[in-house]
């Protein structure tokens, strides 16, 4: 009999136990080697509940299945091996809170996860929280999710006589740098719609998400002697502040909330003779989408006129889209399963927009609709990261209320 509870904490420190931060750096698909260790392990695991394994060993892409009946819905579930390079995601020595109090958290090195910066701790006085020591993430995102969904295919393999279709499974690398679908296998997964098992608090659902563009502005100035430059020096650093200064300050991250889409300026460097600025972009409007990347070529176009010895370029490209547009167009069944199920396991649905993207967005434009489903995390991709058990154990529950049978069609 399996003990979700317990099954569910003891796959999670094992896996984060494995390094598998991903790398802008490398070009390598995956970016890194050490996501295979955490792969292998999966492999094995699953291999041990006996089920099939497909093992892309060039890519580092693991797929399962657990038969069903044919006559039901073939239900995926995926998460992501990869964890954010943001923070380190060496030598993770979580904490393990019980029955927590309410009061300061001590992670270490004057480090303190405090409710007074982070309210939402109050919600699981008297559980148990697994923290990080202050020094790495933790890696809840996304290796809770991977627990939860391995201990459902546990629990789920335990209970044949639980009905269901086919549960098809995925662990993808890379997707904390935008690549997690870029060799992913609708064929191999065989699933007809799918949950993404990579969001936050407990009962969060979400099925729409920014439109996203990343922009690449490059500045090239004149550089001339500093005690000869009246009239003849272009500083290509300050064109770029000023560019930067056109955009309006209410559509900064820091400024933007809820359905509001913004401008992001994630790396400056440069010299006086050129400056190269990288932008994100994102509105979960298209349209607005549209707009932003127009007055921002408008800014560059302005500028090259005002500064004619100077040279702007602006390079702005599409990443992805809003599911939502696909979703609610054909395929609310899927969100509105999920929402029954969380009914059914005794959790509060909260009904969310991303603000930002995820693998299921890419998916759906795939042609495999897939929601983003709560994983049950907090402040990932640094070292106040931290996730409850009772929510782990609970979205488990969740996992299985999903894929029961015919009688919640």
């Amino acid at each position: 009999m399996v003990d979700i509870r317990k099954e569910v904490f003891e796959r999670f420190l094992r896996y984060v136990s494995v390094e598998t931060t991903s790398s802008e750096e490398t070009g390598t698909h995956p970016s890194t080697k050490s996501q295979f260790e955490l792969a292998e392990m999966l492999s094995s695991e699953l291999k041990e509940l006996g089920l099939p394994v497909i093992f892309d060993v060039e890519h580092c892409y693991i797929y399962s299945k657990i038969k069903g009946l044919e006559d039901l819905p073939r239900i995926g579930f995926i998460s992501h091996m990869d964890t954010s390079p943001d923070a380190s995601g060496r030598d993770v020595k979580p904490q393990i809170i019980e029955n927590y109090d309410g009061q300061d958290i001590d992670l270490g090195g004057e480090k303190t996860l405090s409710p007074e910066s982070f309210p939402e701790l109050l919600n699981y006085v008297g559980q148990t929280l697994i923290t990080t020591d202050g020094t790495t993430l933790l890696g809840a995102d996304d290796k809770a999710g991977i627990a939860e969904i391995m201990t459902m295919a546990s629990f789920i393999v335990s209970h044949p006589e639980i009905e269901h279709g086919d549960i098809c499974i995925a662990f993808t690398p890379d997707e904390e740098i935008g690549e997690g679908t870029m060799f992913f296998d609708l064929e191999s997964f065989g699933a007809d719609y799918s949950y993404t098992v990579d969001g936050g608090i407990i009962g969060e659902i979400s099925y729409e998400n920014f439109n996203s563009a990343s922009a690449v502005i490059t500045v090239n100035g004149r550089n001339v002697h500093p005690g000869d430059a009246y009239g003849k020096m272009i500083n290509s650093m300050r064109v770029a502040m000023e560019i930067d200064g056109m955009i309006p300050v209410s559509e900064r991250p820091e400024t933007t909330r809820d359905h509001e889409g913004f401008y992001h300026l994630t790396d400056l460097s440069g010299t006086v003779e050129k400056t190269v600025m990288k932008y994100i972009i994102r509105d979960h409007d298209r349209s607005l989408l549209e707009e932003k990347k127009d007055r921002l070529r408008s800014i560059c176009t302005n500028i090259n006129v005002k500064y004619d010895k100077a040279e702007v370029t602006a390079e702005i490209k599409d990443t992805y889209y809003n599911m939502r547009e696909i979703i609610v167009r054909d395929n609310m069944y899927i969100v509105n399963r999920c929402i029954a199920a969380m009914e059914r396991a005794g959790i509060n649905p909260i009904i969310l927009p991303i603000r930002g993207g995820t693998d299921g967005a890419t998916l759906t434009y795939k042609g495999l609709p897939c929601p983003n489903i709560c994983s049950g995390g907090h402040n990932y991709h640094g070292v106040y990261e931290y996730v409850c058990l009772e929510s782990m154990e609970k979205i488990t529950d969740l996992l299985v209320e999903i894929v029961k049978g015919a009688s919640y069609e």
